[in-house]
């Protein structure tokens, strides 16, 4: 085993290296990030490429792009580098008197009008905890989970967990039709039947959550199924986004009740009353191999939703 180790075509320093230029895609960019100058970054890689004896990167003028064996190497040891992390910084809490950390990844469908039910009783705990928190995609969420670099992720519920990852918490998030005064005002004179309101739903520019997230699929199929196939007048990736462009009148939306916390509906927002209702289920993830710290479970059960 020894004799294996030693002949190791690099270590973890050097693979770490090689990951931050894959997530920078630019060895200049990766270098000034870890505080080294390029031409030794360079050597680092190359010195990777010639043990392993294949090509991990390929250099051009402007860009750095992954090869298929570069690519594999990556997805590979993503969780290796994680688990490091990990246990060196459980270690540190445990036994040298760091302070306690919890890393987040907050979905860009979850408003910051959620922060409070998530933060308030968690920040007022006894146990001192400090939080960081990222907000990515719902997939990018699943893929840092996996590989150990956050703690929790908090997102709409995909279709599919990957077998490493479990529900630690789960609720219901229910949606509201948006509009502005004018709209709204407009809406609410209709007859008082689903026809003349989904026609008249059907004529509007409709703001809408990105397509090719988990939430945008689920609104477009929800919509659809109550008859409204309104193409998209502005397609984004915040329920803020969407509130504002409707209260200055540019459209209807549908959003999360939660998320009109932060604003005055009398001023600016009409809610427009529908048969049916929309809602999405609202998950707390977690890594199930692992067994989880006190400070992480508190801090499930501090949730207010």
């Amino acid at each position: 085993m020894n004799e294996f180790l030693a002949k190791l075509p690099f270590d973890l320093y050097e693979l770490s290296l090689f990951h931050t230029v894959v997530r920078q895609h630019s060895f200049t960019k990766a270098a000034e990030l870890v505080g080294l100058t390029q031409s030794a970054m360079t050597r680092q890689i190359k010195g990777m490429e010639e043990s392993l004896g294949v090509a991990l990167l390929e250099r051009t003028t402007r860009s750095v792009r992954v090869t298929a064996a570069g690519s594999y190497l990556f997805r590979e040891s993503a969780r290796l580098l994680g688990d490091v992390d990990l246990a060196l910084r459980h270690l540190k809490e445990e036994y040298a008197g760091a302070k306690k950390e919890i890393r987040i990844g907050l979905s860009r469908s979850v408003s910051p009008a959620y922060l409070s039910g998530l933060f308030n009783e968690n920040l007022r705990s006894k146990l001192k905890v400090n939080y960081r928190v990222f907000c990515r995609t719902g997939p990018t969420l699943l893929k840092n989970l996996e590989a150990n670099e956050l703690d929790i992720a908090i997102m709409c519920l995909p279709e599919r967990l990957p077998p490493t990852v479990m529900i630690a918490h789960r609720f219901p998030d229910p949606g509201t039709l948006i509009a502005g005064r004018r709209q709204g005002a407009e809406y609410l004179h209709l007859p008082k039947n689903r026809c003349a309101r989904v026609a008249w739903l059907q004529a509007q520019p409709w703001l809408g959550f990105a397509v090719d997230t988990t939430t945008g699929h689920a609104q477009q199929k929800w919509l659809l199924k109550q008859g409204i196939n309104a193409p998209l007048a502005m397609e984004l990736d915040s329920f803020d986004l969407i509130i504002n462009l409707a209260s200055l009148g540019l459209g209807v939306g549908l959003v999360p009740v939660r998320a009109l916390s932060f604003y005055d509906p009398e001023k600016h927002l009409v809610r427009l009353p529908f048969p049916e209702v929309y809602e999405r289920d609202l998950v707390i993830l977690m890594r199930r191999n692992r067994k989880q710290p006190p400070h992480l479970l508190e801090f499930n059960r501090n949730i207010q939703f």
